[in-house]
């Protein structure tokens, strides 16, 4: 019997499936019930913002098998936490909380995160601190610990070869295993790494450094990096992530110190999966900024002096709005975005706008 073989009887056996009502408390409790409710998951794709230079902290860090459920039971009020586990080993001790009302877990959103890779890093210090993505095989998890960071980037199985095969240009393969899931190592440079799992449950995952790590001390991290059941992995999602229930809210709220471009309708916008504060908000504040080029465009041509100047007014004050500087302190899109503005108010709009700052 081969390990994969030998993980699905143990998750097949696992009391915990989407049928069974668990308690968690705190926190946890309620980014699950929200996320649990989602009606509907769809495919996403990788976001046209790129990712973010360095992220926030989560709440979630693994310390150890032996008290991984403690850690989670105080930071996120989980009654129960259980890691996938090989027959005849013990797996995570329960670890109980004061008990709240029982949630039913959504089937659709269980099955979506047991169709998913759930590797977290089991070592102190490491916390995840970006995602995106969540929905059919595809996403992304970023864990930070001081100023190192790994990304752990999930995709569908039928992509694998025509990953690989890019790979394979960067170095020669290392044959390597993370929590008995084979793989291979290559490197980018000196101090940074990648490494790609073969596909598994019609997922694989590739796991890149940023720079400056020793090999030893990527070793060290793949050593604990373990592969979890659904709802342990759903509790270290970072507490500020959005999902598709509460997108229509977390929208009102980017927007409002926001002018809207004339015909814009916040309800029009389609942002798939799960997402993180960074993430949301350029797929939220693109389309706005997207619109007001598009409105001073017109207004150039059409020789309409009152619309060209609220359009400028509008891309000029983007520099005070309140999201924008609440994701620069993640990322460089915001820069992106407020140097595309001021070239369009400066009379030069640059022809890679759409591109720039992701109009669909």
């Amino acid at each position: 019997m081969t390990d994969e073989h030998l993980d699905r009887k143990v998750r097949d056996a696992d009391p915990y499936r989407p049928e069974v009502i668990a308690n968690l408390g705190g926190a946890a409790q309620d980014l699950l019930e929200e996320i649990m409710s989602t009606p509907t998951l769809e495919t996403v794709t990788e976001p046209p913002g790129g990712r973010p230079r360095a992220r926030r902290h989560l709440r979630s860090s693994l310390v150890s098998a032996g008290v991984a459920a403690a850690v989670l039971a105080v930071v996120f009020g989980v009654s129960m936490v259980k890691t996938d586990q090989p027959a005849g080993t013990d797996a995570s001790p329960e670890v109980s909380s004061t008990p709240e009302a029982p949630i039913t877990y959504s089937a659709m959103v269980l099955k979506a995160a047991e169709q998913n890779p759930r590797l977290l890093i089991n070592q102190p210090g490491w916390k995840a601190t970006a995602v995106y993505g969540f929905t059919k095989q595809v996403g992304a998890i970023t864990f930070t610990n001081g100023g190192r960071h790994l990304e752990m980037n999930w995709y569908q199985a039928r992509q694998y070869d025509g990953y690989h095969q890019s790979r394979l240009n960067v170095s020669k393969p290392e044959p390597v295993q993370v929590d008995r899931w084979p793989g291979e190592l290559f490197r980018y440079s000196a101090d940074e790494f990648a490494v790609m799992l073969r596909p598994r449950d019609g997922a694989f995952v590739e796991m890149r450094t940023s720079g400056g790590w020793a090999r030893s001390d990527f070793d060290r991290v793949l050593a604990s990096v373990v592969r979890v059941d659904a709802r342990t992995w759903l509790a270290a999602l970072p507490a500020e992530i959005v999902t598709p229930s509460r997108v229509t809210e977390r929208a009102a709220a980017v927007l409002a110190d926001v002018p809207l471009p004339p015909g814009f309708d916040p309800a029009t916008l389609t942002i798939e999966g799960v997402n993180d504060p960074y993430q949301f908000g350029f797929q939220v504040i693109g389309p706005v900024g997207c619109g007001w080029i598009a409105e001073w465009l017109r207004a150039k041509e059409a020789g309409d002096d009152a619309a060209l100047r609220r359009a400028a007014d509008a891309l000029r004050g983007s520099h005070t709005w309140k999201v924008l500087h609440q994701m620069n302190a993640a990322g460089d899109w915001p820069e992106a975005f407020w140097e595309t503005a001021d070239q369009v108010v400066a009379g030069k709009p640059p022809a890679t706008y759409k591109n720039t700052i992701t109009c669909e």
